[in-house]
């Protein structure tokens, strides 16, 4: 097993030729196979199709802690996906978020409102920095199709100090809504009425693949996969 005690361009290559043979289940079998256990972090946002990289991870791992970073402004239907899918699957989940001071202060502020960035660091990035110094890898569920941002990634990257690792990165959609219906994954509640991408519920409106999340604002991604 090798480990990456430092995070080399070669090797990041090397993982990447390696991983874009495999399928999205071999790809996290290898995973462990690459890393130890205790180096791996994954996080969820138990948003439109989590159901989907979670399945399979709980199939390979079970034990795997899942990150979910409760901003405190999540619809109530996203904290009720994230029970059922837990239980559904047998899930291993952590809630993680601001300090009450900070997030208070965004909720007096309104500062989604203001400066959504800022928001968003306070809720979403600045709670995971806390813990992501204790990982070596960090598992997304991004998919290259979902933005023109994630059209330019690799399935292992170095962002941050840390091998980011994204799985179902060259999943189409229609390879994705394939797996979910022979596979009978539950879809998160809003995506029956018309939210294809699902955030905080100040910031989320029904619209296709990205289109409404930060509504009338540039704003694509929340910051923690920049």
């Amino acid at each position: 097993m090798e480990v990456l005690t430092s995070i080399s361009k070669k090797k990041i290559a090397k993982l990447n030729k390696k991983y874009n043979q495999l399928s999205v289940e071999k790809r996290i079998e290898e995973l462990y196979k690459d890393f130890l256990a205790d180096e791996v972090m994954l996080t969820s946002s138990f948003a439109a199709t989590s159901a989907f990289l979670l399945r399979v991870f709980s199939r390979v791992n079970t034990d795997q802690k899942i990150y979910f970073i409760d901003t405190g402004y999540h619809f109530q239907d996203t904290l009720d996906y994230k029970v059922h899918l837990t239980e559904l699957y047998g899930l291993n989940v952590e809630s993680i978020g601001a300090e009450k001071w900070e997030h208070d202060f965004t909720t007096s502020d309104e500062t989604w409102k203001k400066d959504p960035n800022l928001c968003c660091t306070v809720n979403k990035v600045k709670p995971l920095e806390l813990i992501k110094e204790r990982f070596t890898v960090w598992v997304s569920g991004l998919m290259e199709w979902q933005s023109d941002h994630r059209a330019t990634l690799d399935i292992f990257e170095e962002r941050g100090g840390i091998l980011k690792f994204y799985p179902l990165l060259d999943v189409t959609k229609k390879e994705r809504e394939k797996y979910i219906k022979e596979n009978k994954l539950p879809f998160h509640p809003l995506v029956a009425k018309g939210y294809s991408s699902i955030g905080c519920k100040h910031c989320t409106l029904p619209g296709k693949d990205r289109d409404g999340r930060w509504n009338n604002n540039p704003k694509t991604e929340c910051g923690l996969h920049l």
